[in-house]
């Protein structure tokens, strides 16, 4: 059975992607900053790489015996001044030149739909150089490009929490973001798929209105929807760009540049957004019994 090493398995994807692992008899191999992070997280992989993949000379070694490299690693909530070059393309760089060192047959990366016209942005811009890299470097390798998670559909939910949801547009753009846990088997599958470039969505194409509506109906109020015009979001960009750092401003240019264009890709999964948005309620009204306790 092949060794895989996984970078970024305390994020998000990264967790699901390690119990996917597990779950298929592979032998894992976690590189991770934070052990505590691991733990509290209640990952259980097969083996613990402890180092901080932006310092090269941290993880010399890492890929030893390893035959497929999965890297998610890139820029999320990080408060430690480090920017989208540091993170999504020179900490992957380290993490290529690792594998190469050690003979790694496959390396999976995980990095974003459209991302390749989207260099003008940021987030993609940092992510498409390491790609262009990982292209070149000679080894066997997978871009998987989802379109956006479950999670960053929470932003809706909580709108509609505060009882409106505001929309760019006329809400019509379409998307059909994917769940962290159907992502991961897709990661998993890939380590087998000949394929060098897979795009992937979840199983509903969705319009922005439609994603809304099930917001309010998961929470059960009145949907109330608010349409922003499009020369309000360009004019956010430029206020923004002015006073904001690079990495406070790159998710919100992201943010507000996809959800300004359809982001459709092949459907895949199983789980969907009425299922999220109902757990995250189940998730509020604990949290309210707890503080009430």
């Amino acid at each position: 059975m092949k060794k895989v090493l996984i970078a970024g398995a305390t994020g998000y994807l990264g967790g699901y992607i390690a119990k996917e692992l597990m779950n298929n008899s592979y032998t894992v191999k976690a590189l991770v900053r934070s052990l505590e992070k691991l733990e509290e997280k209640n990952i259980e992989v097969s083996e613990i790489f402890q180092g901080e993949i932006t310092k090269s000379d941290s993880i010399k070694d890492c890929c030893k015996d390893i035959d497929i490299v999965i890297s998610t690693v890139g820029i999320t909530r990080q408060k430690d001044g480090l920017t989208y070059m540091d993170v999504d393309y020179q900490a992957n760089m380290n993490l290529l030149e690792e594998a190469k060192k050690n003979a790694v047959k496959k390396f999976i990366y995980v990095s974003v739909l459209n991302g390749e016209n989207l260099k003008n942005l940021k987030i993609c811009e940092a992510k498409e150089l390491f790609v262009e890299q990982l292209k070149k470097s000679g080894l066997d390798y997978c871009i998987v490009r989802p379109n956006g998670f479950f999670s960053d559909m929470t932003e809706f939910y909580e709108m509609a929490k505060k009882g409106r949801v505001y929309l760019l547009g006329d809400g019509k753009y379409q998307t059909n973001p994917i769940h962290g846990e159907d992502l991961a088997k897709l990661c998993v599958e890939a380590i087998n798929d000949s394929k060098q470039e897979i795009e992937v969505g979840g199983p509903e194409i969705l319009t922005h209105n439609e994603i809304a509506i099930k917001a309010f109906e998961s929470l059960k109020i009145e949907a109330k929807i608010t349409h922003i015009p499009n020369w309000m979001r360009i004019s956010i960009l430029k206020i923004a760009r002015l006073f904001l750092k690079d990495k406070t401003y790159g998710p919100i240019e992201f943010f507000l540049t996809v959800m300004a264009m359809n982001m459709v890709a092949p459907e895949y999964g199983k789980h969907t957004l009425k299922e999220y948005f109902t757990k995250l309620k189940m998730s509020d009204k604990l949290n309210e019994n707890d503080s009430i306790k």
